[in-house]
């Protein structure tokens, strides 16, 4: 834990060198002692210690010093730190202004100089404050603080990557928090560039990119070697389980993920059907877990990074990242997962990140406090984030297309929903409008033919995914909607599937059952054609996948 501060001033260089002297001898296994030799470098130096989240415990400070007394420094570091006890400096000759301080300034004492010997006319009294100080003292939040605005995209977009990423963050808003508005001051941030990134080291980083922040703390995005047994792109619960097998196995494997570990199925509040868990766990309780078991096998993790192509020089297999570099590997895992898919209604667009929102979105959950929500969809992720919503929201309405949620919900969830009273599930119902300058403000509902607008602050949107695959056009063969072809499923110049061997197949044998066109490049979960989108189902392809990779890499070369 980060010392508590014992801050003193005074333009006397003696005089400061002693005190600090003597505080640093007493105090100083406990406290940080800083000195300063004028009231405006302590106040820049307080301010610095606000922005680093360092406690202030004590100021001890010379009453006449030039441009700024002790007490009109006190006056103004009590705005920063209010708690902090105040004591004041003084000559004989100050003492009357030292009294008339107790009352406007609320200074907690007064010491004449010289206060020698300290062991008699110092440390009695400092020792009373102190003790008077840490018995109400509550250490604050150590990590990244994230000062920005409800309806900002950019502040959005940075909470959901830290929570994502399982990186603990204090969210300030700058319309709520004082102290938000305080730390933006203190950094020279104005309300247009936020967001305000503050790290424990006490730097700061002003309308940062993901990427920034994502160096700043130590996540990698670049490989250590440029090539690999294994590599997976995509970390969801089929790349994480490809990855653990993979590597348990003695495969020196690398996995790239986009956003976050933990895919789309991370953001899931509440899964209560996965197999071992009788109490359920969230997705981000499960990507945590998969993670770390993943590093216990000494998988290197990249992310977030992206993977912008592919190409084939046998027997090895190239990909390209967003930063222009290549890593090669002898078989390759696409688990890429899917994305939510857009609503093409008019104003949402515009509106994202600022009240709509794809995916559960659990770090808007406390801001919904009180609040109307609005969830379009009917299928798990939809029912799952309704649940979530309810414990914080006034009411959570559910907008459903079709006549009721039985065809594309499991059973377990339409029974909490139905006994969960402030949920209500409105069928035959589409948002087909947005309002709002510059949040969210309406929306119209479009309910069995009549068009009605409400009022609203969040919408939440779970209708489908699609995959993101478009980099891959051209090498490895994929449906229509771009959902990747395997094994007996793979076509051959039509959209259905064949029994022959696809186009520009050169080996004698089929393809494996979660092999692509290409051989050694495998596809598994929720991207591949034909998959069943669930957990368990994503998991159980990446891990038998791996048994296809052995197999491939046996015959390699033979």
């Amino acid at each position: 834990m980060v010392k508590p501060v014992i801050l003193t001033v005074d333009d006397d260089a003696d005089v400061l060198q002693a005190v600090a002297r003597d505080l640093r001898q007493q105090y100083g296994d406990r406290f940080r002692i800083i000195r300063a030799d004028s009231g405006a470098t302590a106040i820049e130096a307080t301010q610095k210690l606000k922005l680093r989240n360092e406690p202030v415990a004590l100021f001890l400070v010379d009453q006449r010093m030039p441009q700024m007394s002790g007490v009109e420094f006190l006056e103004q570091a009590l705005q920063i730190f209010p708690e902090a006890k105040r004591v004041l400096l003084t000559a004989y000759a100050d003492t009357d202004a030292a009294i008339r301080a107790i009352n406007s300034t609320q200074i907690d004492y007064y010491l004449l100089k010289p206060w020698n010997p300290p062991e008699e006319k110092l440390f009695p009294v400092l020792n009373d404050l102190l003790d008077d100080w840490l018995a109400s003292f509550r250490p604050a939040f150590d990590g990244i603080r994230v000062i920005g605005n409800r309806w900002s995209p950019q502040s959005h977009d940075m909470k959901d990557f830290l929570a994502r990423n399982q990186i603990p963050y204090q969210w300030l808003d700058i319309e709520l928090s004082e102290a938000a508005q305080q730390l933006a001051t203190f950094a020279n941030c104005d309300r247009l560039s936020l967001p305000l990134v503050l790290f424990s080291d006490g730097s700061s980083l002003i309308q940062p990119s993901i990427a920034q922040v994502a160096e700043k703390i130590g996540l990698r995005t670049q490989a250590e070697k440029p090539f690999y047994d294994l590599i997976i792109v995509g970390g969801g619960p089929a790349g994480l389980a490809a990855a653990v097998y993979g590597a348990s196995e003695g495969l020196h494997t690398v996995m790239i993920e986009r956003e976050a570990p933990g895919g789309q199925a991370g953001t899931s509040s509440r899964i209560e059907n996965y197999l071992g868990f009788p109490s359920g766990l969230s997705g981000n309780d499960l990507a945590r877990r998969a993670v770390t078991q993943a590093r216990r096998f000494g998988v290197e993790i990249l992310s977030p990074q992206e993977v912008t192509g592919i190409r084939v020089e046998d027997p090895y297999r190239f990909i390209t990242l967003s930063d222009g570099s290549e890593i090669s590997c002898h078989a390759l895992i696409l688990a890429l997962g899917v994305s939510w898919r857009r609503l093409d209604v008019p104003g949402l667009d515009r509106l994202t990140g600022a009240g709509v929102y794809y995916g559960a979105a659990q770090t808007e959950a406390l801001t919904c406090q009180g609040e109307d929500v609005y969830i379009v969809g009917g299928a798990n992720s939809a029912g799952q984030a309704a649940m979530y919503f309810s414990k914080y929201a006034r009411q959570v309405t559910m907008l459903v297309r079709g006549e009721s949620l039985t065809k594309s919900m499991s059973q377990y969830l339409i029974e909490q929903i139905a006994e969960t009273p402030n949920i209500t599930v409105q069928p035959h119902s589409s948002v087909v409008e947005a309002k709002g300058e510059t949040s969210l403000e309406a929306i119209a509902i479009d309910t069995a033919g009549e068009v009605k607008m409400v009022p609203a602050t969040s919408l939440f949107i779970f209708i489908g995914a699609v995959p993101r695959t478009e980099w891959l056009h051209g090498a490895v063969e994929c449906d229509e909607r771009g959902f990747i072809f395997t094994g007996a499923a793979l076509k051959t110049g039509t959209s259905q599937p064949s029994t022959h061997r696809p186009k520009g197949w050169r080996l004698d044998r089929d393809p494996y059952l979660l092999e692509t066109n290409i051989p050694g490049v495998f596809a598994v979960g929720d991207v591949r054609h034909g998959s069943v989108k669930r957990v368990a189902s994503g998991v159980g392809e990446g891990s038998i996948c791996v048994q296809f990779v052995h197999q491939y890499l046996a015959n390699v070369g033979s």
